[in-house]
């Protein structure tokens, strides 16, 4: 990194393509938890859930909203030019449109880590909601409306996820996707239990590509809710899933450090995403205080 390098922050409270009107609120959070930026920030514009439920449109719920966030996040993103993207979401989706300018940017030869529990390259014939379609799109493969987003798709190889859990043989339309999708891209994975104690499987991959430039997605539900309580997995009061459920994550705080310092030391980090944070605690906490005497609006 030199002096002359350009980092652009995009807070992207993007919810629709969750279809949890939370994910703004974490967001938001995210953002003010956050180091402050030492370049410009933007804020994709990002419509306030109005209580009704998100109309589906070809198959994805809310498809114009999402595709009018892409346009106006890519506009935003093409007004700095930067050399490298900070994202806060929001859902996963919020990577499209600043993974595929950075992959441009570096003329098809980036690299892209996906830590995230889930692969998200489905399609809306076996996952309606457009957050677990966005690595798929990134790699050329779904929705056309949402490929026209991506100018080059990271090339075949380039892309791997970490602390990816296997979806059970129950779900098996989801499972065929992952493998079909795996096998025309060449996307790698490994799971939490290999990236334990190691960061290698990753570097090994990695030094493979001879990528000189990475983006990383960090999805916050690729942690264990054991042990980190601001997830979707972790809502209070719901059961842990099953063994014939979508699996939550298993890994930690410091082993996502670890892997994160270990891969800046092989490649120049150029774009960073964090999505998908639900401060439970944060969130009853605000609806208390909007029903209170004096500070909000007391329920009569």
């Amino acid at each position: 990194m030199t002096g002359h390098d350009k980092t652009l922050r995009l807070l992207f409270p993007q919810w629709q393509g969750g279809g949890n009107p939370s994910y703004m609120f974490g967001a938001r959070l995210l953002n003010w938890l956050a180091p402050d930026a030492a370049g410009p920030v933007e804020e994709v514009d990002v419509a306030k859930p109005d209580g009704q439920p998100l109309r589906l449109e070809n198959g994805i719920p809310a498809r114009r909203a999402l595709m009018a966030q892409i346009q106006d996040a890519r506009a935003r993103i093409d007004r700095h030019r930067p050399d490298r993207i900070v994202v806060l979401g929001g859902d996963c989706g919020v990577e499209l449109a600043p993974f595929a300018y950075l992959n441009e940017r570096y003329g098809g030869e980036l690299a892209v880590l996906w830590i995230d529990a889930h692969s998200d390259v489905y399609t809306k014939d076996v996952h309606p909601d457009a957050h677990a379609h966005v690595l798929g799109t990134l790699l050329g493969e779904g929705d056309a409306d949402f490929l026209a987003a991506v100018k080059r798709p990271i090339k075949p190889g380039n892309a791997m996820i970490a602390g990816k859990r296997d979806i059970p043989a129950a779900l098996p339309a989801l499972r065929a996707v992952e493998k079909a999708v795996a096998e025309r891209r060449h996307l790698h994975s490994v799971g939490p239990d290999d990236l334990a104690t190691s960061s290698e499987p990753v570097l090994t991959w990695l030094r493979a590509t001879r990528a000189k430039h990475i983006a990383i997605h960090f999805d916050l539900d690729v942690l264990d809710p054991a042990v980190f309580r601001s997830l979707t997995f972790a809502k209070p009061g719901a059961s842990a899933p099953g063994v014939n459920d979508v699996p939550a994550g298993r890994m930690t705080m410091a082993q996502v450090v670890r892997l994160l310092s270990d891969v800046a030391q092989e490649a120049d980090v150029v774009g960073l995403g964090i999505t998908e944070h639900m401060p439970w605690d944060a969130i009853a906490l605000r609806d208390t205080l909007a029903k209170l005497p004096l500070i909000g609006t007391p329920m009569q």
